[in-house]
């Protein structure tokens, strides 16, 4: 595979999702799209496959976007460029605030307007709730509106998380959509594990009061190409280390365990949820292999980095000065993908040495970012 910049590997990845997207893109041509936080990590590939795959169909049918985000942080340089485009606008409003009035309609939603990192959910837990619960509120309230006017939404889609589960118990590894979850509703990540199973229960009750299409994605720890260096999770936080030429920092004993799911398999999951998933029904979208411990994470991604460049440090463990880092934090994160593989042919590829390639690959060309 021939990368040398971080637009190859984004040129790469669109190809990536757009092929694995046909049915789920054609499905949606010619009608709207709202992504809610679609500034963010997420946004990144959400919006711009959309906008590649406009580019190479060569039907007159296009997708027209629209994102809704409070840009708090400013617009960033690649939706700065994209605004441009024809089928793209960009809206300032923050979720937690009723809709505007002039909203218009829309016939996909995909809610993602959420802080996701465990240091700044810790840091805004008021604004993630209100942003998991009232701005799903208004966006579900819209939705059954839009039907009685005649106009139905054809997919709704709710980020929710892998969190929901919390730290589950060895029989429940892989994790299966039926596990009900062992979480602490009063610790410090209560703020984003809670605020996303009652943002599932809204979702689940207006599927089936109102008859709507609306559909649930947990993700299992998304990385790559949009997540800032700055975001204080643990791929950014090894990656910052790496290209600051110092030892990785690593803040806790390497045991825990993970699946890492590069965000160009993540997308291609949300999309098929989006459009073919069942309503008032949850997903897990990510890889079921391999379960990594941090330990093996660090050593691969100095592997890796060491391959792309002259780093040669190693990995140091540390404590960490902030005091609840480890509190409630799972030993173990792995999803069962059965159903999303069954039900919607969704069949991620990208292998765990490869996607941080080119996520480093990435990060060598955005290295400064504001706090995330």
């Amino acid at each position: 595979m021939n990368i040398k910049s971080s637009q190859d590997v984004v040129n790469q990845d669109m190809e990536y999702i757009c092929s694995s997207l046909k049915d789920e893109f054609e499905q949606m041509a010619g009608k709207s799209l709202l992504i809610t936080g679609g500034a963010g990590f997420l946004g990144y590939y959400l919006v711009q496959s959309v906008l590649f795959w406009n580019e190479h169909n060569t039907d007159n049918k296009k997708i027209k976007i629209t994102v809704y985000d409070n840009y708090m942080r400013g617009i960033p340089a690649w939706l700065d460029v994209v605004k441009q485009d024809h089928y793209m606008k960009l809206v300032k409003h923050d979720i937690v605030n009723p809709l505007p009035e002039d909203i218009g309609s829309y016939q996909f939603i995909i809610h993602a307007a959420s802080i996701a990192s465990p240091h700044y959910y810790r840091k805004y837990p008021l604004e993630t709730m209100d942003a998991n619960v009232g701005g799903l509120r208004y966006l579900l309230e819209y939705a059954r509106e839009l039907k009685e006017k005649g106009e139905p939404v054809e997919g709704f889609l709710f980020f929710s998380t892998s969190e929901i589960y919390g730290d589950p118990d060895p029989g429940n590894i892989p994790t299966t959509e039926f596990y009900r979850g062992n979480v602490s509703c009063t610790g410090p990540r209560a703020c984003y594990d809670e605020s996303k199973r009652f943002g599932e229960t809204l979702c689940v009750t207006f599927a089936e009061q109102y008859d709507l299409p609306v559909k649930i994605a947990r993700p299992f720890n998304n990385y790559g190409p949009g997540l800032k260096i700055t975001d204080k999770r643990v791929i950014p936080d090894f990656m910052r280390d790496v290209l600051a030429n110092r030892d990785i920092m690593m803040y806790s004993d390497g045991n825990p365990s993970r699946t890492f799911c590069y965000i160009a398999d993540a997308v291609t999951g949300y999309f098929k949820v989006l459009v073919k998933g069942r309503k008032g029904e949850a997903y897990n979208i990510g890889v079921e292999k391999p379960e990594i411990s941090m330990k093996e994470l660090a050593d691969t991604i100095a592997e890796v980095a060491g391959r792309y460049s002259d780093y040669g440090g190693k990995v140091v463990q540390a404590r960490s000065n902030d005091s609840n880092y480890l509190i409630d934090n799972p030993n173990r994160r792995c999803p069962d993908i059965t159903k999303a593989h069954k039900g919607l042919k969704y069949d991620p590829k990208i292998s765990i040495e490869d996607g941080l390639m080119r996520t480093f690959v990435w990060y060598v060309e955005n290295q400064e970012a504001v706090e995330a």
